[in-house]
């Protein structure tokens, strides 16, 4: 890491201490007894296949214009977030504090139990199944896996594709998954 660089850290209300929050109203309360445990990384883009616009922005906080293009007519009206979304060119979003549960695996299912979202935080990738992620991205996941492991007892990580299989395909297969072991 660059000397002039600030380590990334999670504080205790679940905030990174860098990047941009934008918060989303797509969340609640974790149940009392869960304890964050697990990473789920997914990829988004929208339009689909289309990079740097507002559409991920909007969808996470239910403003997407239906006619903005063909595919936001079928999916405007989700109620559906993220923790975090790592942008193309790094820049880190956050739309929920790591100590809420957003709404970001659906019907899912890690090691025997149910409900990820009740114990995991998503963090989404700029990007789809068919291209490869960016080497900023890389980094800056590295760098927010291990803030949220330092603030929370991270148990494993996990695709999108490995707690729905069948139902989902994230982070697909242009991920690299050595860059995070």
């Amino acid at each position: 890491m660059n000397a002039n660089m600030t380590a990334l850290e999670i504080n205790a209300d679940g905030v990174l201490n860098q990047g941009t929050f934008i918060p989303s109203p797509n969340h609640d309360a974790r149940p009392d007894e869960a304890e964050v445990k697990l990473i789920v990384i997914h990829n988004i883009s929208l339009p689909p296949g289309q990079y740097g616009g507002n559409g991920i922005i909007e969808l996470f906080t239910n403003q997407l214009d239906p006619t903005a293009h063909p595919y936001y007519a079928e999916i405007h009206t989700l109620k559906v977030s993220s923790h975090f979304l790592i942008r193309r060119d790094g820049s880190v979003l956050q739309f929920v504090p790591c100590g809420l549960r957003a709404w970001h695996a659906g019907v899912s299912q890690w090691q025997g139990q149910e409900r990820c979202n009740d114990f995991s935080v998503g963090i989404e990738l700029e990007g789809c199944d068919t291209d490869t992620f960016t080497e900023a991205q890389y980094t800056q996941l590295q760098q927010l896996i291990a803030a949220l492991k330092k603030r929370y007892p991270i148990a494993g990580i996990a695709g999108h594709s490995d707690i729905a299989p069948g139902r989902k395909t994230d982070p697909g297969p242009g991920f690299d998954w050595s860059r995070i072991a």
